[in-house]
């Protein structure tokens, strides 16, 4: 008799969930001893043959963990959770690119932007939808009222059905005004023009303000179920929404009236439009534009910001965007370089690099000078990054702030845990983000004082600075499996290093052993 389905998928969560905490572990391990992320780079989440929810799961469950002790597990898993995320968003984007034109519906293509950048959000489209789905229920409520017999109300289910009768079209944007900027509140962000949350579809929802682009994205899809057809503007410094009052498709701009949603729906002449922004516009910016390019200036306009973003030391924004805007436009030379060096400033993914930089010489050889000036230093990089895994010693006697040796039982002050050090460092040497989470600026010594990678009783690794730490007051053997890795016997009340070990950290041993001499009594004061 086949086990019942319950207990495969059981199996299957259980043997996902082992797989997923391995993960972690070993990234973990990278972290602190090599100081080194090496999930930016790891993308081939399929190789370890699970179905995705099931690793999402589990790294959630690992996220939910309380206690700042476990922080590292969390940041890892949190790491992880944010690539694996958007590969699958990125996936679905490049999707969305190939469709036929007509088949690129501009509200989904706006949440693939939203989830990507912020993929530890639940942003879903589903639930973006219902919340439009509600937003026009109130529509339908308030034109009721206004004409019960409007063709709006009785129009099927999803986009495709127009209204021909501009009076009746007029009709329903005066409801959708009402509703959106006057029971709902919606309105441009005028005080924080410039937070890339006005960006976010999501997050327009919840706060009820957004930026010409995205409150339009979310104007012209009300519309459309309404009936109305408008079309999208790549306005210089203002997006609008074009509607027709003439024959459908007219090259005349005069037979248009302008929507202005970041203006509560006013509704302009193509004269008042330049006057809106203070010169004059030629005729081809009053056109319609594809969706395609609708998201690229929403692209676009988080790349600016993510160029002017000083307090974020990980680019993060800039990176997103710039992945993006090459997913709709990958031979673009200029996004290319600028990818290029902002990886090679970030000191990450040197290899690849190296790709983009060979894929610009590809593209546009004139480029050669920049191209030649970062494949230099990017091969010297990827050379002393070889010469940084070659074992160095670290001499106290060089770096007389640090107080405890590899090998010695320490606990830590603050949630009393029991460890054994492993490796040190005059100063962190973590990502950034990691010591603004962990709050480390806020130390007494803030970063610039030496940090200690340490092995833990319950099998985790940990890294902590000399201030959280103190001697155990009854050091005992610790039970981690790594131990094995760094040290050969346990004596009495330290780990004894091995070869490797003691080849890195030379003085470490020296210190130990003068320190249990310290300790011994001295005979002489004996009594006889």
């Amino acid at each position: 008799m086949d086990p019942p389905v319950w207990l495969e998928e059981y199996k299957t969560r259980h043997k996902a969930g082992m797989a997923a905490r391995r993960l972690v572990a070993s990234f973990c391990k990278d972290l602190i001893v090599e100081h080194r992320l090496p999930c930016e780079g790891f993308n081939d989440f399929e190789s370890l043959g699970y179905p995705a929810h099931f690793i999402e799961d589990e790294l959630l469950c690992t996220l939910g963990i309380e206690g700042w002790e476990y922080f590292i597990q969390k940041y890892c898993a949190k790491k992880i959770l944010y690539f694996m995320r958007q590969e699958t968003t990125m996936s679905k984007f490049k999707e969305f690119l190939q469709r036929p034109a007509k088949q690129q519906d501009i509200l989904e293509g706006a949440v693939l932007i939203d989830q990507y950048c912020n993929p530890l959000e639940d942003v879903s489209f589903a639930d973006i939808q219902a919340q439009i789905e509600n937003i026009l229920a109130k529509v339908k409520a308030y034109l009721t009222i206004k004409n019960s017999r409007h063709p709006s109300l009785s129009l099927p289910a999803g986009v495709g059905s127009f209204i021909e009768d501009i009076g009746l079209q007029a009709q329903a944007l005066d409801a959708l005004n009402h509703v959106l900027f006057f029971d709902l509140k919606f309105k441009g962000n005028v005080a924080d023009f410039y937070n890339p949350l006005n960006s976010y579809m999501h997050q327009v929802l919840v706060d009820r303000t957004g930026i010409p682009i995205s409150l339009s994205v979310l104007y012209l899809t009300l519309a459309m179920h309404l009936g109305v057809l408008l079309e999208p503007v790549n306005f210089p410094h203002h997006f609008m929404l074009r509607w027709c009052q003439g024959t459908h498709g007219s090259p005349l701009i005069t037979d248009y009236v302008y929507v202005d949603a970041f203006g509560s729906g006013k509704h302009l002449t193509a004269k008042e439009c330049e006057h809106m922004i203070g010169q004059p516009v030629t005729e081809e910016f009053y056109a319609a534009v594809s969706t395609k390019e609708v998201l690229q200036r929403m692209v676009g306009n988080l790349l600016n910001l993510g160029k002017r973003e000083s307090k974020d030391r990980t680019f993060m924004l800039l990176r997103v965007s710039l992945d993006l805007y090459l997913a709709m436009y990958p031979d673009s030379v200029q996004h290319l370089l600028l990818q290029a060096r902002l990886y090679f400033h970030l000191g990450i993914w040197p290899e690849k690099v190296l790709d983009i930089l060979q894929n610009i010489q590809a593209l546009d050889p004139s480029q050669h000078g920049a191209v030649a000036y970062l494949v230099q230093h990017t091969l010297e990089h990827i050379e002393r990054k070889k010469d940084d895994s070659v074992l160095h010693a670290k001499l106290r006697s060089k770096e007389k702030e640090v107080c405890y040796s590899v090998g010695l039982i320490m606990r830590h002050k603050r949630y009393g845990y029991s460890c054994v050090i492993f490796s040190w460092d005059p100063l962190c040497m973590m990502p950034p983000d990691w010591m603004e989470n962990l709050d480390l600026y806020n130390l007494t010594k803030g970063i610039n004082q030496p940090f200690y990678s340490v092995l833990l009783d319950d099998g985790t690794c940990n890294y902590v600075s000399q201030e959280d730490l103190e001697p155990h007051p009854s050091p005992a053997e610790i039970s981690h499996p790594d131990v094995s890795l760094y040290f050969s016997e346990f004596a009495g009340n330290h780990y004894i290093a091995n070869k490797e070990l003691q080849l890195q950290y030379p003085e470490d041993a020296d210190l130990i052993n003068q320190k249990s001499v310290d300790s011994q009594p001295d005979a002489s004061l004996q009594e006889p």
